[in-house]
């Protein structure tokens, strides 16, 4: 199984970090996307890539907008040039908490947005609460062959079908697809199927049921694809099979 979305290097995981990894490897989990939120975490989210043999992104998640660097693409450079650094993100907008004002949360988006576009890099979207003004900068800036993913899409069946069928994106599913109250949530999976979705944890966030309100770790990815399959009526195997598929592609991991 490959997590295409993990914070393993948050403090939370300071004191058992290599145990933490070591059981997402017992349990199935190949592959690992640490991801970063601005430029400081990012490298911490790289430093641990490197020593556990992951990979990173590098971004300005929204919460962090408000003190993005002057000259983002100049920052981001030398992160790009290191072959663990494979997407940009997580950026995009979060008006749930407004820890940035939203006109500085869609600038700094549109000008990673801009920057994934010159390189090449795919990108990890982070939305919450913001769907109309979201998809609004997506028309304006998201261009052809450009890939990407919606971290802890949440979402109901229209805005996937949106999100997958006009701009391609595909949607990280993670532990809020086992939670009693993701009804829509599992209607807009059913819906759009497999070939538009990866499995990610979060972690140390949204751990699934029955380890809710925990630590969310990697190896708990497993519960997710179980859910999955019980929803698409499917085998776990295929489930794995075509999530990775779609991580390698969207990522290009080997």
């Amino acid at each position: 199984m490959i997590d295409t979305h993990a914070h393993l290097h948050d403090r939370k995981f300071d004191e058992d970090r290599a145990a933490v990894i070591g059981r997402a490897g017992a349990a199935g989990v190949s592959t690992i996307v640490n991801v970063g939120c601005d430029v400081a975490d990012s490298l911490r989210a790289l430093e641990v890539a490197r020593e556990y043999r992951l990979y990173a992104s590098v971004g300005i998640h929204p919460h962090e907008a408000k003190d993005a660097p002057a000259d983002i693409p100049s920052v981001f450079e030398p992160f790009l040039r290191d072959p663990r650094v494979v997407a940009i993100g997580e950026a995009g907008l979060d008006y749930y908490y407004d820890h940035s004002p939203r006109d500085v949360q869609q600038r700094v988006l549109r000008e990673q947005l801009e920057y994934a576009r010159e390189t090449g890099f795919p990108f990890i979207f982070h939305q919450r609460d913001a769907f109309d003004d979201f998809v609004a900068i997506l028309r304006e800036q998201w261009k052809a062959p450009m890939r990407g993913v919606v971290h802890c899409f949440t979402g109901n069946t229209e805005q996937a079908q949106l999100l997958t069928r006009e701009f391609g994106l595909y949607l990280g599913i993670g532990g809020v697809l086992t939670f009693k109250t993701a009804e829509p949530l599992r209607a807009a999976v059913a819906d759009v199927g497999l070939p538009w979705l990866v499995l990610e944890t979060d972690c140390p966030f949204l751990a699934p049921v029955p380890h809710r309100g925990e630590r969310n770790e990697p190896a708990y990815v497993e519960l997710s694809a179980q859910r999955l399959a019980d929803v698409l009526a499917c085998g776990i195997d295929e489930v794995v099979a075509v999530t990775n598929a779609n991580a390698r592609t969207v990522f290009s991991l080997p």
